[in-house]
């Protein structure tokens, strides 16, 4: 029996929904793909942004602040999943419609591909906006600039599974989105699982395509191949903690859905 229309949809409802999401996705042509994917990579450089801000002076290591910057970070995915874009992250649940077919694996490797690409370009401009506004030559800066030091020193099994674990509460949160109706459901849906991988200390790589170009701006320490490292393990990461630990954990908790 469907959910009354005022409530939020069912779990079954929502594997069919995202489904059916999975194979929109999968057939948008290159311009659009492309222009949601640059948007999707500036939302969330913009959360990584107020982030920065709020953790101005913090120390970054404990505390309840933890909690308000993940909170204000939560930005970057209310944009993206009210406003709408495409989210490399996000995407990993399309591999519910790979496993039932309603999608060729080439046709999850196209959007992956373009969504990766878009988002990093997304990101990155928007931090080199940043540092040509001057914001990045104060306190915003100084944190970017610490947090990416931090980030490219990270081991590459650190990285790898604080990326599996940041990624399957983004996808949780997308879920939950899913099941809502309303626009304010919606950012419900998506606050707290995106508070929580920020206060943990979880990798996200979109994040980092922001973080690390506004840090670099601002004077950071990282190497480049700190950089690179960070951004493979970490994506890495991001796909198996989505595609594996929530879409396919849910496909085949739910069977070959249909909306």
């Amino acid at each position: 029996m469907p959910s009354d229309s005022h409530d939020a949809y069912r779990p079954a409802e929502i594997a069919a929904l995202i489904e059916t999401a999975g194979v929109a996705k999968a057939a948008l042509p290159l311009h659009r793909m492309a222009t949601l994917a640059l948007l999707a990579g500036a939302f969330i450089g913009f959360g990584a942004a107020f982030w920065c801000v709020a953790m101005a002076g913090a120390d970054p290591g404990f505390g309840p602040h933890r909690v308000l910057g993940g909170a204000v970070f939560a930005l970057g995915l209310i944009l993206v999943v009210v406003g709408g874009a495409e989210l490399f992250t996000g995407n990993a649940l399309m591999v519910m419609a790979a496993v039932d077919r309603r999608i060729t694996p080439g046709a999850l490797m196209r959007n992956w591909g373009i969504v990766y690409v878009g988002n990093l370009v997304g990101a990155a401009g928007l931090a080199l906006a940043f540092g040509l506004t001057g914001l990045l030559d104060g306190p915003m800066g100084a944190t970017a600039a610490k947090a990416a030091t931090a980030k490219a020193a990270l081991p590459p099994l650190e990285a790898f599974v604080r990326g599996a674990l940041c990624n399957a509460l983004v996808c949780l949160a997308v879920w939950l989105s899913f099941a809502a109706r309303t626009a304010t459901d919606k950012i419900l849906g998506v606050l707290w699982p995106v508070t929580a991988f920020v206060a943990l200390g979880l990798e996200h790589s979109v994040a980092n395509m922001f973080l690390f170009p506004a840090g670099v701006w601002a004077g950071s320490e990282a190497a480049p191949a700190g950089i690179l490292g960070n951004l493979l393990w970490v994506s890495l990461g991001n796909v198996v903690g989505g595609a594996g630990g929530v879409a396919l954990a849910y496909r085949f908790a739910y069977g070959a859905m249909r909306a």
